[in-house]
């Protein structure tokens, strides 16, 4: 359709960028009217009290509209063309991604976007297995603890890797998992000062998080980790004390609850700055006692912003137990996530994956398909999925040698980070590919599955819970007469800025 926008568009006399400083820009009336086409990468919903939220899942711009705005952009955003200057609400939704000049390849753009992230040599993300065994047995575990703590040589072999990539690197990211990785706290203690000592030196962005089970997080040892910046966990806490340690007691069968909630509680009152990602596995068992867990989560926590709740449907992972595991199936597993998440948010408690933190490109691209991230096992094997480990050959894509050099099989690597979307037309045309890459779980395209994220068939849920947490706090965009208020995502970079 073409349109003069002067015409249908009476009272929308102001766009919302307005009263943010921007870059000046030519005159509107030296570029004329232009055409402009909606966005293929758009997606949008109504709210039950009738804004319009959208999202660009390219750029990563998110708005929601005041419910008396939500007809006009609707139909500004109608498949077809329309003739308009850039300005108003048109120059508004351009700025946002939202329209697009006719014409205009995305798919291309997000090639470029996809090239610029994917194939970056200055950024280098290991997750180091410091122990592979472990002190708890949970049921649905899929590991086999056949390996200790770290060797020596592959401690060497790691550092004098970094060392050698340091000059060229400008983001640096280690990860401590297992097993349980405080059983390799030998390997944590020889290796992490130095990473972080490294990335002073050099000027790289460091960044060190932990994958633990917490029952040995003591406060001692999460001084430590703070100090030598390890500021980001993820620790697993299954429902209620009772059906937790039914869950994931110690090897030798004992209750983990308790301790590892006061380990919590005491990182709760230190000052410094962390984010611990509390996992709440779920299933058909404990599933309906969750809101027994949130009770003394948030008795316990106080509703420290620190601590952010990560619901996930239990998985058939490859462990001996799988056949005993009384798991949701796929929809389900991923409704009951929303509405967890949901309930969690009523009562005040911070959630991990809320949308508003996970809208950049790339998002819901698992880290097994960057040609940057790799495993590496205590005994110096190079892996790609945390899930799959050694067990399957093509997940091991190498070794390290005690001289740091890293021994590559290229074709398996190429297995899992080549681009996949290039040889699947379905993907290719869907409008969550920038969001996922079509490299959800690489895992599943070595196992010749494809696997779409959840947010593709839950996004509507996930736009209207960002718009609730947005609205409570006012910050509902208006493109009225008055004056427009804060976006939820302004300070959320675009894609483009986030590959720079």
């Amino acid at each position: 359709m073409t349109t003069n926008t002067n015409g249908i568009l009476p009272i929308l006399q102001q766009s919302p960028l307005d009263t943010i400083a921007t870059a000046p820009e030519p005159p509107t009336e030296a570029l004329g009217s232009r055409r402009w086409t909606p966005s293929r990468f758009n997606v949008q919903t109504i709210t039950d009290d009738g804004k319009l939220v959208v999202w660009n899942t390219h750029r990563g711009s998110m708005s929601v509209f005041a419910p008396h705005q939500a007809e006009t952009i609707k139909a500004l955003l109608r498949k077809g063309e329309l003739e308009a200057e850039a300005e108003g609400i048109v120059g508004y939704l351009s700025k946002r991604g939202f329209l697009v000049e006719a014409g205009t390849d995305e798919y291309r753009h997000f090639q470029l976007t996809f090239g610029r992230q994917h194939y970056r040599t200055d950024v280098l993300e290991l997750c180091l297995l410091s122990s592979e065994d472990c002190n708890f047995r949970c049921k649905y575990c899929y590991e086999k603890f056949e390996r200790g703590t770290m060797k020596p040589w592959v401690r060497d072999g790691i550092r004098k890797l970094v060392e050698a990539r340091a000059p060229g690197l400008r983001h640096l990211t280690v990860g401590w998992f297992g097993g349980e990785p405080l059983y390799g706290f030998e390997a944590i203690e020889d290796l992490a000062p130095f990473f972080s000592d490294l990335a002073e030196e050099h000027s790289i962005h460091y960044h060190g998080d932990m994958t633990t089970n917490g029952y040995l997080l003591s406060p001692r040892v999460s001084e430590k980790l703070l100090a030598w910046g390890i500021n980001n966990f993820q620790i697993t806490l299954d429902g209620p004390p009772e059906t937790h340690n039914r869950s994931r007691p110690t090897r030798t069968g004992e209750e983990t609850f308790g301790t590892i909630l006061s380990n919590l509680e005491a990182m709760s009152y230190m000052e410094a700055e962390f984010r611990v990602a509390a996992r709440v596995n779920f299933d058909r068992e404990n599933e309906p006692r969750l809101e027994e867990f949130l009770d003394v989560f948030e008795d316990r926590l106080r509703k420290d912003p620190r601590f952010q709740l990560r619901f996930r449907p239990v998985g058939r992972w490859g462990g001996e137990n799988d056949e005993n595991l009384d798991v949701c199936d796929l929809d389900d597993g991923n409704h009951l996530r929303l509405v967890w998440e949901r309930r969690a948010r009523e009562r005040g408690l911070a959630t991990a994956d809320d949308l508003n933190r996970q809208n950049r490109a790339g998002s819901s691209t698992c880290y097994a398909a960057k040609p940057y991230h790799f495993v590496v096992g205590a005994d110096g094997r190079l892996m790609k999925c945390t899930v799959m480990l050694d067990s399957r050959e093509e997940n091991v894509v190498g070794r390290i040698t005690p001289k740091g050099d890293p021994e590559l099989d290229m074709s398996r690597l190429a297995l899992w980070t080549e681009p996949a979307f290039e040889h699947r037309p379905k993907c290719r045309k869907c409008v969550f590919l920038p969001v996922c890459q079509a490299c959800s779980c690489p895992a599943a395209k070595v196992n010749g599955d494809v696997r779409c994220p959840p947010i593709r068939t839950h996004f509507k849920g996930q736009l209207r819970a960002v718009e609730r947490a947005f609205g409570k706090e006012g910050s509902t965009v208006t493109v009225g007469g008055e004056t427009p208020r804060p976006e939820p995502d302004l300070e959320i970079q675009s894609a483009a800025a986030s590959a720079s």
